[in-house]
């Protein structure tokens, strides 16, 4: 074979090989859950509204939406934290009856959240024991989105990040529907 032909034999072996070799970030999926002994009809009062985040959620300041609850409605979340830092998210379905509803990311400093690309789902069910179930669960990819991350970049943090931010409201959520 001529040299011409085994030289494009092994650039087409590494075309093959290229997709192996490069490996960037993997999505991450992550889900909480708490079980409130209120009905589901009380929990989900308190957590419906798309601009309610900080009636419940104890990292939040302020969560206005422009259009409410309807699907495109954007959020501006304000947390408590020096410089109010801000994250601006997007209502992308919500289902009033089903106690359901979805959204995702749409200005997201990694500074703030080391997540990119990533959409959440809070849904509150009745648990069959006069009580209810409120699982917030999200998906996403890591802050740095190259190889080789830094610490505070990477899926572990990423991951950590989401857990605590979804721990936080969640626990604070059964403390309000639980009380009196």
């Amino acid at each position: 074979m001529k040299r011409w032909a085994w030289a494009m034999v092994a650039f087409l072996f590494c075309l093959g090989l290229a997709p192996a070799w490069a490996h960037g970030p993997s999505r991450q999926k992550i889900a909480e859950t708490v079980d409130i002994n209120a009905p589901v009809d009380k929990v989900w009062a308190i957590v419906k509204d798309f601009d309610a985040l900080a009636k419940w959620h104890p990292g939040v300041a302020s969560s206005a939406a422009d259009k409410g609850n309807a699907v495109g409605s954007v959020r501006i979340v304000v947390l408590k934290a020096p410089g109010d830092p801000k994250i601006v998210e997007e209502l992308l379905s919500y289902n009033d009856a089903g106690h359901t509803y979805h959204y995702g990311g749409k200005d997201v400093d990694v500074k703030v959240l080391p997540v990119s690309n990533y959409t959440s789902w809070l849904t509150a069910g009745d648990n069959g024991h006069g009580g209810s179930t409120v699982e917030w669960k999200g998906a996403f990819y890591r802050g740095f989105l190259n190889n080789d991350p830094p610490p505070e970049l990477n899926d572990e943090a990423a991951v950590a990040a989401v857990t605590a931010v979804y721990r936080a409201g969640l626990d604070n959520l059964k403390k309000l529907a639980e009380a009196p």
